[in-house]
């Protein structure tokens, strides 16, 4: 029986979070020891996790449970770093919310103290573990749309649009494409701040402390293996209404696309017009039975704030605790991790380097031989 603690600070006007907290919550051959929060309010519902004490302190609660996986809930990076090393100084396997850490730098450190401590790192990216984008790239690799063309990824495009966009939720996007056609070969990007090129002194200040970043428009042009052409794009409030935020896959005889909106459904346009632009239908596609976690305790939803009718609430849910069953797995040799640091690292780099080439007026290249964004750099 492995054990489990979560770290879980809801204090500090923070924004919400994604059920992670959730995520080991009715899966068999676990027990959850703990939670640590400084909120005073947690002392409410900190049970509902499975929890049977509560800390104020995440040290002290790794010190006195000496958990075997830690749950990590925070959606800031810089807090990543320190409690993901905490966690592999002492032994102890890690989930962890997006994004890893704020820059490559922190994050080789973090994956070589993986490597040489024998503990994983699951990142909650959760695409790789929704059915819908399984789906989508198993089509992709049957062929069902052709030659992959080209990607095109959006951020939401709220009052976040730009730089803070990219990198609180194009992570999920780019580490999408990064899953579905392997790291990048190079980018080359135009960031802007209100209309004019960005330079190394334009640091925004963001709606959470998320580390540098920068822009209120960012438009990436990605090259990845066998051709296959990336764009991503966010820009400030272009509009109000449904969410702008998702991926589509442009092939010789269709289209693959998922909008982060509504039940984030995969559609399909086989009926593929030249230009797509010119007159594109797309239809649901049907997705395969999911099959359920052996032995596993289904979540009661409407006990745990879990809205069934809001389906990010389900999305969010589910497959936190897939990711959290892979964990388990890979744990004991059954299975590949899915989203460790290794592949974390990738949409980490694709956004530290569309910040080095808006900065060069140039292409970069990937592996970065230069591991910093270059808007740390400025004091």
């Amino acid at each position: 029986m492995l054990k489990v603690c979560i770290s879980r600070d809801t204090g500090g006007g923070r924004r919400g979070g994604h059920f992670t907290h959730y995520a080991f919550t009715g899966l068999p051959g676990v027990k959850t020891l703990a939670l640590a929060d400084s909120n005073p309010e947690a002392e409410k519902n900190f049970r509902l996790t499975g929890a049977e004490r509560l800390y104020k302190s995440f040290v002290e609660m790794m010190e006195k449970e000496s958990p075997d996986i830690v749950v990590l809930c925070s959606r800031l990076p810089g807090e990543h770093y320190t409690q993901i090393r905490y966690a592999l100084e002492h032994r102890c396997h890690v989930l962890c919310e997006k994004p890893l850490a704020e820059t490559p730098v922190q994050a080789d450190e973090l994956l070589a103290l993986s490597q040489r401590s024998g503990c994983l790192v699951q990142m909650a990216h959760l695409a790789r573990f929704a059915p819908t984008f399984r789906e989508m790239k198993r089509m992709i690799h049957a062929g069902e749309i052709g030659k992959v063309l080209t990607c095109y990824m959006r951020g939401k495009e709220d009052t976040r649009g730009g730089g803070e966009d990219m990198l609180v939720l194009g992570t999920h996007i780019l580490d999408a494409a990064a899953w579905l056609f392997g790291r990048p070969e190079q980018v080359y990007s135009d960031i802007r701040i209100e209309g004019r090129s960005l330079t190394a002194r334009d640091v925004l200040k963001t709606t959470e402390p998320l580390g540098p970043c920068g822009g209120d428009e960012v438009f990436s042009l990605y090259r990845f293996a066998d051709g296959v052409n990336g764009v991503f794009e966010s820009r400030r409030v272009i509009e109000k209404g449904d969410c702008r935020m998702g991926l589509t896959v442009c092939g010789t005889k269709g289209a693959l696309t998922i909008r982060y909106t509504g039940e984030r459904k995969l559609r399909i346009c086989r009926d593929f017009p030249v230009p797509m632009e010119d007159d594109s239908k797309f239809e649901a596609v049907p997705l395969p039975e999911e099959p359920p976690v052996p032995g596993a305790v289904p979540l009661e939803y409407e006990k745990l704030g879990i809205n069934p009718a809001i389906f990010y609430h389900l999305y969010f849910a589910e497959n936190n605790r897939r990711a959290a069953w892979n964990l388990l797995r890979a744990i004991d040799g059954r299975e590949e991790l899915t989203a460790g640091i290794d592949s974390a690292l990738d949409s980490l780099e694709m956004i530290t380097g569309a910040y080095q080439s808006a900065l060069l007026h140039a292409p970069v290249t990937f592996p970065l031989r230069d591991r910093k964004n270059p808007l740390e750099l400025i004091p």
